[in-house]
């Protein structure tokens, strides 16, 4: 099934605990750094796709082998305890729909990167594009537990969540 974005990118917390507000300034200033990053690139005429994305990926790699160390398995049970625990749940509003050894699916609600994106002034086009680049820690972590990492629809292509799925490789 093909996903249809929606016209404008919708992303209102509806936690707005002190706390968590400011856990989620802390990832917007990181995500303002990709986004100047990107941009600052672009500009001097340099392609940034390939390197960010791989940057993105060995960032993720890394998170991902010292969560499994952490976890001390490669379970996806053990995954949930240590990168979604409940104040990373609430800062990205995220609902656990699935959680067994195999398999992990979580909807997120709302999310601080594209919220820094906006401030910046991106484009639709653009913050759909950072997160996929973003997403490529994602899918290093994934790697890091023996899985794959399906993106569904996502709130940077306008949709009302982000839908993560972490499915072990056959």
């Amino acid at each position: 099934m093909k996903k249809e974005k929606m016209t404008e990118i919708k992303n209102n917390p509806k936690i707005k605990n002190k706390l968590i507000q400011s856990i989620r300034e802390l990832l917007e200033h990181r995500a303002a750094w990709l986004y100047l990053l990107i941009d600052e690139a672009e500009k001097r005429g340099i392609s940034t796709e390939d390197f960010a994305k791989s940057a993105i990926m060995r960032c993720g790699c890394f998170q991902g082998n010292q969560l499994t160390a952490k976890a001390g398995t490669k379970s996806l049970k053990g995954l949930k305890k240590t990168l979604f625990s409940l104040p990373a749940r609430m800062v990205f509003e995220m609902k656990i729909l699935t959680c067994s050894d195999d398999r992990l699916d979580i909807d997120f609600h709302y999310c601080p990167l594209v919220a820094a994106w906006q401030k910046q002034g991106a484009t639709h086009e653009q913050i759909a594009r950072l997160c996929d680049m973003a997403m490529q820690g994602d899918r290093g972590i994934a790697g890091s537990f023996g899985c794959e990492l399906e993106l569904g629809e996502t709130i940077a292509e306008g949709f009302n969540k982000c839908e993560i799925r972490f499915k072990r490789l056959k």
